[in-house]
């Protein structure tokens, strides 16, 4: 018994590249055991490879990185344990070539989530690895969905500087938060405030404007409910519409764009097109009740999330942590 946590630390491992679908060496020893040599983090890769649950890429730039990613054998295995039902990764996950030419955008994902897990161990706050979600599907109607690049479930100590910028807020409505003041806190396990957030990854694949339409996706997402099924005709009350969102989250997760790829030029054009496109009235319900933040990657990795580091699509004059929220 002495041995004990080996399996649990194997399980965890790969229960991180399924949900996850790829990260480097480097990133995975972040994750898992920051607290000990890589390499027991590089023989723990090793054996789960010879078991045929994992298997790496090596990219041909980048000081040659070894990209590590579950095999179809290791994504079978895992979708079977209870922390990973509903999130079997899609099929080219397991793909070598597909992983390959996902690598940028991936890693930079894996890199984000990173940002937010190390805060959270800083902090004192609750936010373990699989508390990030990739690629949640939340269905529009019509075949249409708006597909996250990550959800994230972060448990906050306390609401005590909550908005990165000095000062608590208590939180109403629906911007993402159980609570700010701890009354409400209805998950939280230590007391604390339970936070969720829709994040976006941009590193200038697309133009700025087509950035921008997110917005409006997320806000069709935010006002979107389903068609009732048919009821008979004599039901006196009929059940009134519901948000869909609201089967899933007690309250709307916030929404984050974490911008790469470019330089500062081209992180305040991104920031400009954010801010023309939530002018737009169709969305005011939206933003009145979601707060929507954009921050470089850059700054997340050298300052943390939790620093004021982001910048509010509605508001011009000043900077924010991620925890921030508009209501007093």
């Amino acid at each position: 018994m002495a041995d004990v946590d080996t399996g649990g630390r194997d399980r965890l491992a790969l229960a991180v590249l399924v949900q996850y679908r790829m990260a480097t060496t480097a990133q995975m020893h972040l994750i898992l055991s920051p607290e000990v040599r890589i390499e027991q983090t590089r023989r723990r890769l090793a054996k789960l490879r010879e078991e045929g649950l994992v298997d790496r890429i090596t990219l041909p730039r980048a000081g040659r990185t070894r990209v590590w990613h579950p095999t179809p054998y290791g994504a079978q295995l895992a979708g079977e344990w209870p922390e990973l039902r509903g999130r079997r990764p899609p099929r080219g996950a397991t793909d070598r070539t597909a992983v390959r030419l996902k690598a940028g955008h991936g890693l930079t994902v894996t890199e984000t989530a990173l940002a937010f897990l190390k805060d959270a161990r800083h902090r004192g706050d609750m936010c373990r690895p699989l508390d990030w979600i990739p690629e949640v599907r939340h269905p529009l109607g019509g075949g249409e969905a708006v597909i996250p690049d990550a959800l994230l479930y972060y448990q906050r100590r306390s609401a005590d500087g909550a908005d990165g910028a000095g000062g608590a807020h208590r939180t109403t409505g629906t911007d993402g938060v159980d609570g700010a003041d701890g009354a409400g806190d209805t998950e939280g396990t230590r007391g604390g405030v339970m936070l969720r957030a829709f994040v976006e990854v941009d590193r200038a694949t697309m133009g700025p404007e087509r950035l921008a339409t997110k917005l409006g996706t997320y806000a069709r997402l935010h006002r979107y409910a389903p068609a009732p099924a048919a009821r008979p005709r004599q039901q006196p009350f009929p059940e009134p519409m519901q948000e869909s969102w609201r089967q899933r989250y007690p309250l709307f997760p916030r929404l984050l764009f974490v911008l790469d790829g470019t330089g500062p030029a081209g992180v305040t054009t991104r920031i400009h097109a954010l801010r023309a496109a939530a002018r737009d009235i169709a969305l005011a319900g939206f933003l009145r009740d979601v707060p929507v933040l954009a921050a470089p990657l850059a700054d997340l990795l050298q300052h943390g999330p939790a620093a004021p580091v982001w910048h509010p699509i509605q508001e011009s004059d000043h900077r924010v942590g991620w925890m921030h929220t508009r209501h007093p």
